[in-house]
């Protein structure tokens, strides 16, 4: 398997504990996508993404529609996303993207959870390049010769293609095929699946490290203090890294 494989084990044995960082993290992308789009989700692609995304997460129906009928509101101030660099202690690159209606308030909590941490807030362009920009999505994996999907969707740049699995509220398997590729053929991607038919359970993205760095359990520790300030930050979407994680 490859990269994007590896990277996605080690990404779920860390997922957020506390469901409610997953639903604001949502609503902020309602509110950007209809902003962005307008409120109906048949017209307006980026849209119709985050609600699949929602109810991956089980965000009720309610909180969905509440949602985007808040960000069609013309008094609902706007996100906006801004992107951060630096490196932790030990040398590993850190990148955090977020999603703010207050830049000042957010430049200064960012940074000084660097400052607090021993790590350092870096320019613009500093440790981007480390990273791969991609897209995924999660499809429904029933009755899909994977092979045959993969020769499909090599012309729109698909990197690799695997199984994957999950557990229900009830605790079945559910099973599921993942798809990494590009951050531009997103659009691509998701109207080829859409046109035929293929149930499109989540999809995003993501920035995969091209080249991890181990460390000691304690250099690691250094580490985590760090990346567990930044994603307790509600105006954090996401936090990626270049210290190597385990997947035992």
């Amino acid at each position: 398997m490859g990269r994007a494989f590896e990277f996605r084990k080690a990404r779920k044995m860390k997922r957020w504990s506390a469901m409610s960082k997953a639903f604001t993290r949502i609503g902020k992308d309602i509110v950007m996508a209809v902003k962005e789009g307008g409120p109906d989700p048949d017209s307006n692609s980026r849209l119709r993404a985050v609600i699949q995304n929602a109810k991956s997460v089980n965000m009720p129906k309610d909180n969905i529609e509440r949602a985007i009928k808040r960000a069609s509101d013309k008094n609902q101030g706007d996100y906006k996303e801004v992107v951060f660099e630096g490196y932790a202690p030990h040398g590993i690159a850190v990148l955090v993207e977020t999603a703010t209606d207050n830049n000042t308030r957010t430049v200064a909590n960012v940074r000084s959870y660097f400052n607090k941490c021993d790590g350092s807030l870096g320019t613009s362009g500093s440790v981007v390049f480390m990273f791969d920009h991609t897209c995924n999505f999660k499809i429904k994996g029933e009755a899909l010769d994977l092979e045959e999907l993969e020769l499909e969707l090599i012309d729109f740049g698909v990197e690799e293609i695997f199984e994957d699995t999950d557990e229900d509220a009830d605790g079945n398997e559910i099973n599921s095929v993942i798809i990494y590729a590009p951050f531009e053929s997103f659009g691509k991607i998701q109207s080829y699946l859409e046109e035929n038919n293929i149930e499109i359970l989540s999809s995003g993205f993501e920035r995969i490290p091209q080249v991890t760095k181990p460390l000691s359990a304690e250099q690691a520790a250094d580490v985590d203090k760090l990346l567990e300030k930044l994603e307790e930050d509600d105006d954090v979407q996401n936090v990626y890294h270049t210290m190597e994680e385990t997947t035992d």
